[in-house]
């Protein structure tokens, strides 16, 4: 497993690096200060698993970050970090992509079961945002894509919201990781996102049922 954080402090950046070795002793975390080595980082290692994103960052914000991150590598999970709590910023955030919202006033735990939580395709949506609905989030850019999914795309996106990860999918259709990127691709383009976990999400707000999870 591996792991990317970004944070412009050293000291929170050893933090959540022995924090994240509770995950298991074959995780390996990497770690930026700034948004350019980020990137750079996340294109030398392909097989990043997931991103830890400081919102406050000196280059760029960390939402102007988490859209660079969607359009280069959409199908890796970005979970945004915070030292405060702005409703706005969540909605923002959890609309722009992100798996998930943390402050980092919260438990060790809370990070894991987290991180867990994302490496497992689920989607995190803070309490706050759950009361609201997507706020901010225009349905009809959704619908105006059309969503004429293809019966693999279905099976695909079926499989993305059981938390299927890519070789998983891969296994169940038969297919090579390649394809089922391509198939991925495609979703993002037919619902107007950037990042699978904004699949997930907003295929549930659109009322798609998972048939192939156990009842």
């Amino acid at each position: 497993m591996k792991i990317l954080v970004v944070d412009d402090h050293a000291l929170v950046r050893e933090g959540l690096r022995q924090v994240l070795k509770g995950l298991g002793d074959s995780v390996e975390v990497l770690d930026a200060g700034v948004c350019t080595q980020a990137f750079e980082l996340a294109q030398q290692h392909p097989d990043l698993d997931v991103v830890l994103l400081d919102y406050h960052l000196p280059d760029l914000n960390g939402l102007e970050a988490l859209r660079v991150f969607g359009r280069r590598h959409p199908e890796l999970p970005v979970i945004m970090l915070s030292g405060s709590v702005n409703p706005l910023v969540v909605r923002q955030v959890m609309d722009g992509g992100a798996a998930a919202f943390l402050t980092k006033s919260g438990l060790s735990h809370e990070l894991l079961d987290c991180v867990a939580s994302v490496l497992r395709g689920e989607v995190y949506t803070p309490p706050d945002v759950a009361t609201h609905g997507m706020a901010g989030f225009p349905p009809e850019a959704v619908v105006g894509n059309g969503l004429s999914l293809t019966p693999r795309q279905e099976e695909v996106l079926h499989l993305l919201m059981g938390g299927s990860s890519n070789k998983d999918i891969g296994r169940a259709l038969n297919v090579s990781e390649e394809t089922v990127k391509n198939h991925v691709s495609g979703l993002l383009r037919a619902f107007g996102v950037q990042t699978r976990s904004k699949v997930v999400a907003t295929a549930i707000q659109l009322g798609y049922s998972n048939p192939l999870s156990p009842p």
